[in-house]
């Protein structure tokens, strides 16, 4: 037996309280009340109020403040573990424990550290009763650390490519809030193609110029600590492309076809399907076994994160994002499982027992897995605890019988799986106690007559007491005819009448003895208001009066307001109130409303309203154009079990024809409150024959319809249910896959109500297996839309029926459908792998298919996962990487595209089906041949002398072979841009430096430099240089002369021929310009151009006006000069961009498509430079005017 202890009441009003039942049942959390006057004597074991959370994360800067709160009689006292030891309060200067409380306060503000206290702890509250104890409430000091400090490479792009910005941001407690901002500490604009994914990064679907800027920081924000940390800022420069090839969508992430995600129960489910390609790809979410939760979902980061909160088992299955363009669509499938940790279906309630009486504690938990119960008494494992010959352990539950005082304890349930734990405290109190009414005597209730009246008797004792009722001194108890008894000892009088006024005693009685109470109840007339305000149509500037006239009980005081729009009175003169009366003088258009007179009482309250409508002086009425008035009068006759003849009268038309009718019904039974469209008939019509389907609960209105609009509904129509039928459709969307290898799933739409004809809907689901002779096995299901068939074998056909049926027989036969049970991993390896290398960088993989039946599934294709160990040359070692490709279908070759020249390649294949992928084929080891070397590095020329200058360079960064040796081409170039003779160099391949002496003074020279394999010729880089000139008789350092030389120079300059000679040259310098002036003029052609209009070079082509680049790729192997140089940088330093080729993706996978044939698809493009023009074709010589300059 359990006993309710009711709380003591304030005088209320019966008629005006809601009610407040106190149930006394076995499965009520039980209280004994500390009240000092009425319960002294009474004792309880302690219960914990108040604790800390289990996962308790403090501010390191403040103090810590571990809370634990319990109340019992005696007061309990207060103990603590940490880490599983009792932890000395006293002997920690730092750490106090609150006056009366449990809650410690360490005091790390002044000397102490955070860190020092991090740990388990546990509060027990104690006192000779029992011990209840805490949660165990694990301590950690909040963390916000800094950015580790890296250095960010400026990233460039072309425009139309994805982009994935890492953010990265260190692993604090809580984990931080990621965002990005610019230096100005604006956030970054996202869109459908730039957003933030759940990690943090940042994710371009496509870039474009616009995104070109230099600070993309990633900040972290850690809320506890109130502190944010940076990132460095990454720099991204987004060249325009002349055109951007459009590409249909891939996933940046997740990565693949298909992933898992596991989330706890009652968590917010997130899913995250992140897209490139171009145009900007759009996604799309579905659950492929059922439909997402209407009032659950919400889709955020522009539809490219599914939120599902207050996720339940239920919500397991398989999720697919769609990333779509116009260029095609992809999918990915997310199998979601939930899990759960403890939860509560029944927690220990505290149990108050009399000597003698039997009793049980039940604590009852679920979760996913199923959680393990254990249970504790007074904070010590039950199997180790005192021994209580009335107590019995039975799994969950704890069965008392026969109790004694001695058995009084707290228990405590422990319900934990791998994901957490609950513990509920709960205590056994065995008294002994005489009945005790706890409500105030004489009470005095006031109800008013025709309400429901509740007099309260809250009491106590151990055993349970009795309750009885009686009225006035004499009589005998009242009785539940007339009156309602509760078990919380409350009378309740239904409908409170004059006759019901009295005085009414409690009774309450144990084996211990007997207790009484006496409270009273008086019955008041209800507040009328006998003369309501009417409705008043009034001219401005006129006065309005508004009457309301109240009568109500003679013991009660009533107060009267009046109020205009459900507000208070405008603040005016010209509303005037008296006792009965509201006038309104020199009404105006802003008094027109509604005006409401309130009249209250303590106990109830009345209310009456009136319109106030204010108009200009009476003009001459102007005809009303409005819609129609509603139908009316409808009327059902003719009802047969398809058919029923609906009439009905016209509403006003307010001066405009009514041309048509609309007929609506309503389905009273299966969708109550919605309208349907039944049919329209014109305006002239007033009757309709409508067509009717089986088992309909029908109601019908109608609207009529002018030029003005439409009018509201009529109202409704008698209701009409047809004769139920038989179904005539069967569901649609029959479908039979597998969700195991050993289940076949059957899913189908369901019909709805009205489809169903006829009560008792249900399905009859039917299957064999297509190539066996076995009978149709068939289950008939209700309230479903699915059905599992276990025990399937792996992957096998199956025929399959859905056939609706009801109370009144089936539908007609369903179409047969073919489905296939669940699928499972392939079992074999593809066979004779073998490779066929085609050149440095591209490779043929074939391989023998796998038998049919072992693919155990629908065959999806096969994979190639391919990596290079280690660079043939061994100047470097590389990460290793795999890089996957996959071709679709039952093909048994294909191309690996991009590969790395001079390298050693492992690969394996691997068969794929809806399940996943088999087992991998041993590995096969291929090497690819010498390729072509990029261009080299860098290329420098320094120490310019009079007739030398010295080459520096840097070896090529992708050699792609083994060098063999560096040519060098030069030629000069006179001040007109012409070429001079080509000169050819052999540099050994260990050089990387080379002086070229006996060179001209005062020339620019053009130099050609590239490196070259056994393979053939690399990509050149070119640079350009000047010998020194030798001005005002100061030579270079390197000529080292001296003084002399300088002086020799200085009297020759001033000798008499000298000067002669020099106005001689400039004379003939003067003439010459006279001459080809005089030409120039006439349409005359430099050599130059003579020699190109001659001699055409094929091999030379215009450049491109827009981006530099040349407008065609020529593999011809004798390279030729430009026919104008260059300029270098100030630095003369030219270095190698990294190339703009590209490879066209290959295959399904992350790395590419093929063709039907497993040919590459695409071309590769890129830019070159033109090679130097060989010797022949040399350049003008210098001219008089560029002689002339070498001497000044």
């Amino acid at each position: 037996m359990q006993l309710e202890i009711m709380p003591r009441k304030k005088r209320l009003s019966a008629g005006r309280v809601p009610l407040i039942l106190f149930l006394c049942q076995m499965i009520s959390a039980l209280d004994v009340p500390l009240d000092s006057k009425l319960l002294e004597d009474l004792v309880q074991p302690p219960t914990i109020t108040q604790q800390s959370p289990k996962d308790y994360i403090v501010d390191p800067r403040e103090n810590i403040v571990i809370q634990c709160e319990a109340k019992g009689k005696p007061p309990p006292s207060f103990s603590w573990t940490r880490n599983g030891t009792h932890f000395d309060i006293d002997k920690d200067p730092l750490v106090t424990m609150k006056a009366g409380l449990g809650t410690l306060i360490i005091n790390i503000m002044g000397e102490g550290k955070a860190e020092t206290y991090e740990g388990v702890y546990q509060c027990t509250a104690r006192n000779e009763r029992g011990a209840a104890i805490s949660n165990n409430i694990v301590v950690r000091p909040s963390r916000s650390p800094l950015w580790t400090k890296e250095k960010l490479e400026p990233i460039t792009l072309r425009s139309g490519q994805s982009l994935i910005l890492p953010c990265r941001p260190p692993v604090g407690l809580p984990p931080a809030i990621i965002f990005w901002m610019d230096n100005s500490f604006q956030r970054l604009p996202q869109s459908e193609r730039v957003s933030q994914g759940l990690n943090g990064d940042l994710y371009f679907s496509n870039v474009l110029p616009e995104d070109s800027r230099e600070d993309y920081i990633c900040y972290a924000r850690f809320n506890h600590t109130q502190t944010i940390q940076q990132k460095q800022p990454i720099s991204l420069k987004v060249v325009l492309a002349k055109s951007s090839r459009e590409r249909p969508p891939t996933f940046l992430t997740p990565q693949g076809n298909a992933s898992n995600k596991e989330e706890l129960r009652g968590n917010v489910l997130s899913l995250e399907c992140i897209a490139e390609g171009l145009p900007t790809p759009i996604i799309y979410w579905i659950k492929e076994d059922g439909t997402l939760p209407t009032n659950r979902t919400f889709y955020r980061n522009f539809q490219k994160t599914l939120q599902i909160t207050q996720v339940s088992e239920a919500d397991s299955g398989k999720y697919q994002c769609i990333a779509k363009n116009a260029l095609g669509v992809i999918h990915h499938t997310i199998s979601v499982t939930v899990k759960a940790a403890p939860y509560w279906i029944m927690a220990p309630q505290n149990l108050v027992l009399s000597p003698g009486e039997d009793g049980a504690l039940v604590c009852r938990a679920n979760g996913n897995p199923k959680p393990r119960i254990s249970w504790l008494s007074n904070g010590v494992p039950i199997e180790i605890a005192p021994d209580d010959p009335s107590r019995k352990i039975n799994g969950d539950t704890i069965i008392f019988s026969s109790v004694q005082e001695r058995s009084s304890a707290v228990y405590q349930c422990n319900a934990s799986n791998e994901y957490g734990y609950l513990l509920g405290n709960a205590f056994v109190n065995v008294l002994a106690e005489p009945p005790r009414i706890l409500t105030s005597e004489n009470t005095l209730y006031q109800v008013i007559a025709n309400r429901p009246a509740l007099l309260d008797c809250a009491f106590f004792g151990s055993p349970l007491p009795t309750i009885e009722w009686f009225k006035g001194t004499k009589g005998s108890a009242l009785r539940e005819d007339t009156y309602v008894l509760h078990e919380n000892g409350t009378l309740e009088i239904p409908v409170a009448q004059k006759d019901s006024t009295g005085t009414y005693t409690c009774v309450a009685r144990n084996k211990l003895g007997m207790a009484k109470n006496e409270v009273h109840l008086e019955i008041k007339d209800p507040t009328r208001i006998i003369k309501q305000p009417e409705y008043a149509v009034v001219q401005r500037g006129s006065t309005v009066s508004f009457e309301c006239k109240v009568k109500h009980d003679h013991t009660l005081i009533p107060t009267v307001i009046w109020l205009k729009d459900n507000g208070e009175l405008p603040s005016d003169g010209r509303f005037t109130v008296d006792k009965d009366q509201l006038v309104v003088a020199d009404v105006s258009d802003s008094d027109g409303g509604t005006y409401t007179c309130v009249a209250n009482t303590t106990l109830d309250d009345v209310s009456a309203s009136a319109v106030l409508s204010v108009v200009a002086p009476t003009p001459t009425p102007a005809p009303i154009y409005d819609v129609p008035n509603p139908p009316f009068d409808l009327e059902l006759t003719d009802q047969l079990d398809k058919s029923v003849q609906l009439s009905w009268t016209p509403g006003d038309d307010n001066n405009s024809p009514i041309t048509k009718f609309i007929i609506e019904y309503e389905d009273a039974m299966h969708e109550a409150g919605l309208w349907h469209h039944q049919t329209e008939v014109p305006g002239t019509q007033t009757t309709a024959q409508l067509k009717l389907s089986p088992y309909v609960n029908y109601s019908f209105r109608v609207m009529a319809e002018n030029s003005l609009g439409r009018s509201l509904p009529s109202e409704a129509s008698e209701q009409y249910l047809t004769k139920a039928a038989e179904p005539d459709k069967n569901p649609m969307t029959v479908e039979g896959l597998g969700s195991e290898p050993d289940n076949l799933v059957i899913t189908w739409q369901p019909l709805n109500g009205f489809e169903s004809n006829g009560p008792g809907l249900q399905y009859k689901v039917s299957w064999r297996q297509k190539d066996g002779d076995d009978e149709w096995t068939s289950v008939v299901v209700a309230n479903v839309s699915k059905y599992i068939v276990s025990g399937t074998p792996t992957f096998v056909p199956y025929l399959i029926k859905v056939q609706a049926l009801n109370d009144v027989g089936f539908a007609p036969e369903p179409a047969v459908v073919m489905g296939h049970s669940g699928e499972d991993l392939p079992m074999v390896a593809p066979g004779n792998v073998h490779v066929t290398v085609v050149n440095s960088t591209l490779a043929e993989v074939h391989w023998d298919p796998v038998p049919l039946k072992s693919v155990r599934g629908h065959l999806q294709g096969y994979r190639i996962y391919y990596w290079t160990d280690q660079n043939s040359s061994k100047r470097n070692r590389r990460h290793i990487e795999k890089k996957i490709l996959t071709f679709q279908g039952s093909k048994t070759h294909g191309m690996l595209p991009g590969l790395e020249p001079f390298s050693h390649y492992t690969l394996n294949v691997r068969v794929v089906n809806g399940k996943g992928e088999g087992p991998a084929s041993p590995d096969r080891v291929f090497h690819t041949p010498e390729g072509v070397p990029s261009a080299p590095s860098s290329l420098k020329i320094v120490n310019p002398t009079l007739d030398s200058l010295t080459l520096e360079w840097d070896p090529p960064s992708h050699p792609n072979g083994i060098l063999t040796e560096y040519t060098l081409k030069y030629q000069p170039i006179n001040s007109t841009h012409e070429l001079g003779p080509l000169v050819d160099l052999k540099i050994p391949a260990n050089k990387t430096r080379w002086t070229l002496k006996n060179l001209n003074f005062s020339t620019r020279y053009k130099f050609y430099f590239y490196a070259q394999t056994s393979a053939g010729s690399g990509s050149q880089i070119t640079e350009e240089a000047v010998t020194t000139v030798d001005e005002a008789g100061i030579l270079p350092p390197d000529v080292g002369a001296g003084k002399a030389m300088a002086s020799r120079q200085v009297d020759i300059a001033t000798q008499g021929w000298f000067i002669g000679l020099m106005c001689a040259v400039a004379l003939l310098i003067l003439i010459l310009l006279i001459v080809c002036f005089i030409r120039r003029n006439k349409g005359g052609k430099y050599p130059v151009k003579e020699k190109e209009d001659a001699h055409p070079d094929p091999e030379i082509q215009p450049m491109k006006e827009d981006d530099g680049t040349f407008g065609e790729y020529s593999d011809a192997e004798d390279h030729k000069p430009l026919k104008k140089g260059s300029r270098t940088p100030s630095d003369r330093t030219v270095k190698k961009e990294d190339s703009d080729d590209s490879l066209v993706d290959y295959g399904e996978g992350v790395n590419g498509q093929f063709n039907e044939d497993g040919s590459f698809i695409g071309q590769y493009s890129g830019k070159k430079e033109k090679e130097p023009a060989e010797g022949n074709e040399s350049s003008e010589a210098p001219s008089p005017v560029n002689a002339m300059n070498s001497f000044v």
